[in-house]
């Protein structure tokens, strides 16, 4: 008998490593949460402490399973399988939204957030919650921001100093119209293309990339770029979403529960981010990258400003709104 329990229970652990998932025991309400990012990643953490939370406050009434490593797809099949609720939940990053809502665009305007108390301050206030807000055009209950922080450039050419410096550079981007607009206005060559890009980047079929600190070390790319410039161009939130039907057919007291913990996981996961840039960066450079700490920002801004007049923020007169609001709520003092 003990053999044939234990044989179930390797099947069992077989099936759910096959698959990328977190697998959860019994319970009345299943939650199927979708990812494209491995463990130890800034999006698994933030889906693991919301499942922590939801699952002990519960005490197991509500389970989550959370499936990892783009087991599901790339995020914008992961977005279109919440809008079909064949899962209910998700923690994606913002670029993929732009083309389900174009107010989320605003979060991503070039060199928008100065720092992250400004972040903090306006995202989980009443311009934020605006943002979460208009996702129930597409079918979305927008919960919290969580992130993956500020974004770099590395590349396998050469440093970047100014902004003259990306001119030609074939840098993989989100599959975001904002970032790919952001990248042609810079001077560079962007290529969308869904995550992971380690092989790309080690065959040279792209340049370079732009991310957070966090990805770029933990997904080791320091083995394959050798600069870094540290440009802060865009701040990369993921937003915290469920399917909205599915949600709104939830108890009163079930609503909360989610609602709170994800919250509660954004701000947890947020502050493991912030505190450990600095680590992130003594690893990259440990690890052999060489490091612009300090590059022309004023060039890159300069020039990013023109995307303010592109349709992507001027088509849709309730983006161009919020965008202004934004652009208020961020300026510096004069």
């Amino acid at each position: 008998m003990r053999r044939i329990v234990v044989g179930v229970l390797v099947v069992v652990g077989v099936l759910s490593g096959m698959f990328g998932a977190t697998v959860c025991r019994a319970a009345s309400l299943d939650i199927k949460l979708g990812i494209v990012t491995t463990p130890g990643t800034a999006q698994y953490i933030a889906a693991e402490l919301f499942k922590k939370c939801i699952e002990e406050r519960s005490n197991g009434d509500i389970g989550v399973t959370i499936y990892h490593s783009a087991s599901l797809g790339n995020e914008t099949e992961i977005l279109q399988q919440i809008q079909m609720n064949a899962i209910q939940m998700g923690i994606i990053t913002l670029g993929p939204f732009d083309v389900f809502v174009p107010e989320v665009n605003v979060v991503a305007f070039p060199f928008l957030f100065h720092d992250y108390d400004e972040v903090s301050r306006i995202l989980d206030g009443p311009l934020g919650q605006k943002v979460l807000d208009s996702l129930a055009q597409a079918g979305f209950k927008g919960l919290a921001f969580s992130e993956n922080g500020f974004r770099h450039l590395t590349n396998s050419k050469h440093p970047v100093n100014t902004v003259d410096d990306v001119s030609g550079l074939k840098i993989r981007v989100m599959e975001s119209k904002v970032h790919q607009m952001l990248w042609r206005t810079l001077g560079a060559n962007p290529t969308p293309m869904a995550w992971p890009i380690y092989t790309e980047l080690q065959q040279g079929t792209i340049d370079g990339q732009e991310n957070p600190l966090s990805v770029i070390d933990l997904y080791k790319l320091y083995e394959v770029q050798k600069h870094l410039t540290l440009t802060g161009h865009v701040y990369s939130a993921h937003i915290d979403i469920a399917n909205l039907e599915w949600f709104s057919s939830l108890s009163t007291e079930q609503q909360d529960l989610i609602r709170t913990c994800m919250r509660e996981a954004a701000v947890e996961q947020r502050k493991w981010n912030r505190d450990n840039e600095v680590k992130f960066l003594e690893s990259l450079k440990a690890h052999g990258m060489e490091v612009v700490e300090h590059p022309d920002k004023a060039s890159f801004r300069k020039r990013a400003e023109a995307l303010k007049s592109m349709d992507i923020y001027t088509a849709n007169p309730k983006t161009a709104a919020l965008l202004d609001e934004f652009l208020t709520a961020t300026a510096e003092p004069q």
